[in-house]
């Protein structure tokens, strides 16, 4: 079984950064991503990396999040800078093996004076 956990959400005000973390139990992941849901809203992707450290973002994030992996880790992360009010949502991370996708629990971000 294939464990994905992530942390690093919290609390922030508008302008501010915040980088989530997500930690998986094997290596071998061909694609790892984030995606995130709004109360009220479907789910939608945000970001996401290859292997190969190709990356590929939402329009919404583009030039303010930032995805990177450290493969040694078995780690992702999402850096999140110029956070935005509606950028409030659960940040859920993902990845792909073997044709196989893994989802975490999720990591609840707020943004809010």
């Amino acid at each position: 079984q294939v464990q994905l956990v992530e942390s690093g959400g919290g609390l922030m005000q508008p302008g501010g950064s915040l980088r989530l973390s997500c930690a998986a139990s094997r290596s071998g992941f061909s694609i790892m991503g984030w995606y995130r849901q709004a109360p009220g809203k479907e789910r939608e992707f945000v970001a996401s990396i290859t292997s190969g450290s190709s990356t590929n973002y939402a329009d919404s994030v583009k030039g303010r999040f930032t995805i990177f992996r450290d493969n040694a880790k078995n780690t992702v992360y999402l850096q999140m800078n110029s956070l935005k009010p509606e950028d409030t949502a659960v940040y859920y991370c993902t990845a792909l093996v073997a044709g196989t996708y893994y989802g975490g629990q999720g990591t609840q971000v707020t943004v809010s004076s």
